[in-house]
């Protein structure tokens, strides 16, 4: 990617982030909707902390430019895309907790236990979570009810037991006993790459697409989900807390096994690669209309926080 090309993806990822942020901020309001009785202002406050702290919003970013290739209203797929968010960020609160991976620092800020207190860290990541599927079923996403429908039921697979909730589980399991490399590979599609994987059919499915879309645009999910953790683990072993805006040599001290320290770093490097070409492959059918999914499969793959 040259620098020209770098800067419009880069324009692209902060114009979306931006436009997600402004649709946070409106679903994480006071004022409780129809249907609520009141929003305690402290468990507000502590949503908004785990939400509202800066961040790439990738996950988000795919929804809204898988949506656009293939043709989904745009303010739909954005309440969409901010239904994803809530998730993610939810796993992340929940994820810094002292019982998971004990993390003080998040996007460089502390993290919501540390900010609040664990209780309300785990009411705050229980609220994101709820709130996502009332995001996504509200008629003011503006598509069929089968769609918002289809869109909950694939959200409720990729984020729990059989997708990021069991990723975790099946992580905090590898403290214990070292998974092989299928297992760390299943591992990683589950806790990392579910979410991604979401965030490419999301789009698809807000489309109408038929199943062969939404299968091509889950597959680019699956493997820049990959491509997403291999990275990750080449950050966590190459990078510092600085760069990162939280915690690095984290898997390394707890002996947690990855692709990284199973085959080295160079090797990571070359299936990176190896992923990108694939990725790029998947979205041949589309032209230049997928440049900017292409771009940021090289992003994801090349990104150095």
């Amino acid at each position: 990617m040259d620098n020209s090309t770098s800067d419009t993806f880069s324009n692209r990822l902060d114009f979306a982030a931006a436009k997600v942020a402004v649709t946070l901020e409106a679903l994480l309001g006071n004022a409780p909707l129809d249907g609520e009785i009141a929003r305690p202002a402290y468990l507000i406050s502590a949503m908004r902390h785990g939400v509202l702290n800066g961040g790439k919003r990738l996950r988000p970013f795919l929804v809204i430019e898988t949506a656009r290739l293939l043709g989904a209203p745009e303010g739909a797929a954005l309440r969409v895309a901010a239904a994803l968010e809530c998730i993610h960020c939810y796993s992340l609160v929940h994820d810094d907790l002292p019982a998971m991976d004990d993390d003080d620092l998040r996007r460089g800020q502390p993290t919501v236990h540390i900010a609040f207190d664990e209780a309300t860290a785990i009411l705050a990541g229980d609220a994101l979570l709820t709130l996502a599927f009332d995001v996504i079923s509200a008629p003011e996403t503006a598509l069929p009810a089968e769609v918002r429908l289809r869109l909950v039921n694939a959200l409720s697979r990729a984020a729990g037991v059989g997708g990021m909730v069991g990723g975790q589980a099946l992580d905090l399991e590898a403290e214990r006993v070292s998974p092989d490399e299928a297992g760390i590979v299943q591992l990683q599609a589950m806790k990392t790459g579910a979410l991604l994987r979401f965030a490419c059919a999301a789009g698809a499915i807000a489309a109408g697409g038929d199943d062969a879309i939404v299968a091509r645009m889950t597959r680019f999910g699956e493997i820049i989900g990959l491509a997403f953790q291999l990275a990750d683990d080449l950050l966590d072993v190459t990078s510092d807390a600085a760069t990162l805006g939280k915690a690095a040599g984290k898997d390394a001290a707890r002996g947690k096994g990855t692709l990284v320290s199973l085959h080295g770093a160079p090797a990571a490097k070359q299936k990176l690669a190896a992923l990108v070409d694939e990725a790029e492959a998947v979205l041949a059918p589309f032209g230049d209309a997928a440049d900017t999914l292409r771009q940021a499969a090289g992003f994801i793959a090349n990104r150095e926080k």
